[in-house]
């Protein structure tokens, strides 16, 4: 699946069963191999100022593994598989 990030940017990230998970705020990218490993739905800047960083990042994070298909909308598994 090849996409610009720039075009995953305010997207809404549902699951297959419909369930809207938020829309992306943000993208991590894994510098190892330039792939996108994260959608973040929550402000970067705002999970760096966190006092649980790792607790808030996990909730408010989708990792790229669990996307299924990307249109207008992005849909994700419900668990990473």
């Amino acid at each position: 699946m090849s996409v610009n990030i720039s075009e995953l940017y305010n997207k809404k990230i549902l699951t297959l069963g419909g369930r809207i998970l938020g829309e992306v705020k943000g993208v991590m990218l894994n510098m190892d191999d330039g792939k996108v490993s994260h959608l973040l739905l929550n402000n970067p800047d705002n999970l760096i100022r966190s006092s649980n960083l790792r607790a808030d990042f996990i909730k408010n994070s989708v990792s790229f593994k669990r996307v299924r298909k990307i249109t207008e909308n992005i849909v994700v598994s419900e668990t990473e598989d």
